[in-house]
């Protein structure tokens, strides 16, 4: 109600970019304060706490923070205060990006769903890895990377790129993201490509260390193709999968096409994907026969949503978008409230 009453009307005066950018010198003033976070775990945390061990790995809960919120890992103990189970930062890229121009993200208040085009933009391995080192976390944090958002890399360079992130990663990551639905190569594709997939996993190596490697998809992904890509997955020993990142699509959404068609391309997430990201998880379900644990994400923003995941599948979830629109207070309503397997 603090969230929705207060907060929230004067936060939606701020366009999409500028509310965020709040929120994340907020949640950064408290990840360096033990005040603030004992503050924020009075007014927010606690709840239902269902203890799910995967990887070898504790979750206290199974709701986490999905990558894009916290790109630089300058927040994970605010988080932890908040009530989340585990923490997933990034992307990070080998380089640091300042992302595409502004206006780059974009409200859909008639679908409470969001559109971005950000581009990536984060301060870069070398720094934000050594910031996450001193964070002291009691539950895991992921780290999701990608490669850097420059058209010039590509082919085995795109690889290289990868590859410095993620033995970077290894020092301080309880599992790693390999983020392979944003645009990778000079040619416009992404590491969804069948070919470009085995490349980048090849040269990873997943099962030479001992750090749990998931792979992230698009919730855009076409049947067949999921068959393909978990296949070349399942040959490179990752560990599981996170179902799912934005769309390309703007199909059946409320909002009108003439405030679309301003806004431009970008990924949509929020509640306008949600079914789209259950039917993912499903067929990854179906797939794997329950073989491999899947993280959930995509328009979660109530327990009848979450429940949709946890029903076609999901063993662990995340939540970002619906944050936005339903606050904090939805981390304790989903520990709650739904029905974990």
């Amino acid at each position: 109600m603090l969230y929705k009453n207060l907060l929230k009307p004067v936060i939606f005066k701020k366009d999409a970019e500028e509310a965020h950018d709040l929120a994340i010198k907020i949640s950064s003033a408290a990840n360096y304060s033990v005040l603030l976070q004992a503050l924020a775990s009075i007014i927010y945390g606690g709840g239902k706490n269902i203890e799910k061990k995967y990887w070898g790995l504790k979750f206290k809960n199974p709701i986490g923070l999905a990558a894009g919120f916290d790109k630089n890992g300058t927040t994970p103990k605010a988080m932890e205060a908040l009530g989340f189970g585990f923490v997933e930062i990034g992307s990070i890229t080998a380089k640091p990006s300042k992302g595409n121009p502004k206006p780059r993200a974009f409200r859909l208040p008639d679908d409470n769903s969001l559109i971005n085009r950000m581009g990536l933009n984060n301060e870069g391995t070398d720094v934000i890895i050594d910031r996450l080192k001193d964070q002291n976390l009691s539950i895991p944090l992921g780290v999701n990377i990608a490669k850097t958002n420059d058209a010039s890399i590509h082919g085995k360079d795109a690889i290289s790129d990868y590859t410095y992130s993620y033995e970077k990663a290894l020092s301080v990551a309880d599992y790693i993201t390999v983020n392979i639905s944003c645009p990778n190569t000079g040619e416009g594709k992404t590491f969804e490509d069948p070919e470009a997939l085995t490349s980048l996993l090849k040269n990873l190596n997943p099962s030479a260390n001992e750090i749990p490697t998931l792979v992230k998809f698009s919730v855009d992904t076409e049947k067949k193709v999921l068959q393909k890509l978990v296949d070349i997955c399942e040959n490179y020993n990752i560990a599981g999968y996170v179902a799912t990142n934005t769309s390309s699509s703007r199909d059946d959404l409320n909002t009108k096409k003439s405030a679309l068609s301003a806004i431009g391309n970008g990924g949509l997430s929020g509640a306008a994907i949600s079914r789209k990201s259950d039917a993912v998880i499903s067929t990854l379900y179906e797939i794997l026969q329950g073989s491999k644990p899947i993280i959930g994400v995509g328009g979660i923003d109530s327990v009848e949503s979450a429940q949709r995941k946890v029903d076609a599948g999901a063993n662990l979830l995340q939540i970002y978008t619906g944050l936005v629109y339903e606050g904090p207070g939805l981390i304790k309503k989903l520990k709650n409230e739904t029905d974990f397997r």
